[in-house]
């Protein structure tokens, strides 16, 4: 399914035919300069790479979710090349996540190696320039219903902060330098500074 797309026109969503695992990680490796999420829906959402300031703000993110749970334990994290069929069959990959360890090993061994068939526990997503605000929130939404405890919207360019939870409003936290996490990832705490600010002097 090899296609080509102008920058200019991305993020572009694209009809497709319903796709197995193996024919999905073909098509990414077909066009390694893209990234690929389907909706539920089977419809393919098709994105550039990411840019250089928010590619360290991920980085940043990765590295002091990853740092705790080393730490904690109980959790493994991956970062935003990693996809996840959820349950509803969209496929997606939030740029930072964190899953029980537990519920990894209920996986059959022979399919831990490719994509898992789970919602991850936690998330966190960054928006980027190009991200629209409703498609964002549809998946944010779209998260909470498949089973994530908790997800973290974080919009550098505002300073804030939407919390996603099972049953409850979005709750927009603004202008704030560090946020702890509840449920399931109650003893993380992120510290804002160098996500608001990569380039900063300590």
């Amino acid at each position: 399914m090899a296609f080509a797309i102008d920058q200019e026109h991305l993020p572009a969503v694209l009809t497709s035919h319903p796709m197995t695992d193996d024919e999905f990680a073909a098509l990414c490796s077909e066009h390694p300069d893209l990234f690929f999420e389907m909706t539920a829906e089977g419809e393919l959402i098709t994105m550039a790479a990411t840019f250089s300031i928010p590619g360290l703000r991920n980085a940043e993110i990765g590295r002091q979710l990853g740092n705790w749970a080393i730490r904690d334990r109980r959790g493994v994290v991956s970062d935003s090349s990693t996809g996840f069929v959820l349950p509803n069959g969209a496929r997606r990959s939030p740029d930072a996540a964190w899953t029980l360890k537990s519920r990894v090993q209920r996986i059959n061994p022979a399919e831990r190696e490719g994509f898992w068939h789970l919602c991850p526990d936690f998330v966190i997503e960054l928006r980027s320039p190009s991200d629209r605000p409703r498609a964002l929130s549809e998946k944010m939404e779209e998260w909470i219903a498949n089973g994530a405890a908790l997800a973290w919207l974080i919009e550098p360019a505002e300073r804030t902060i939407t919390l996603y939870r099972p049953g409850r409003d979005p709750e927009k936290l603004v202008g704030i330098h560090s946020l702890p996490g509840e449920g399931p990832v109650a003893e993380f705490v992120l510290e804002l500074p160098d996500v608001w600010d990569p380039l900063r002097d300590n």
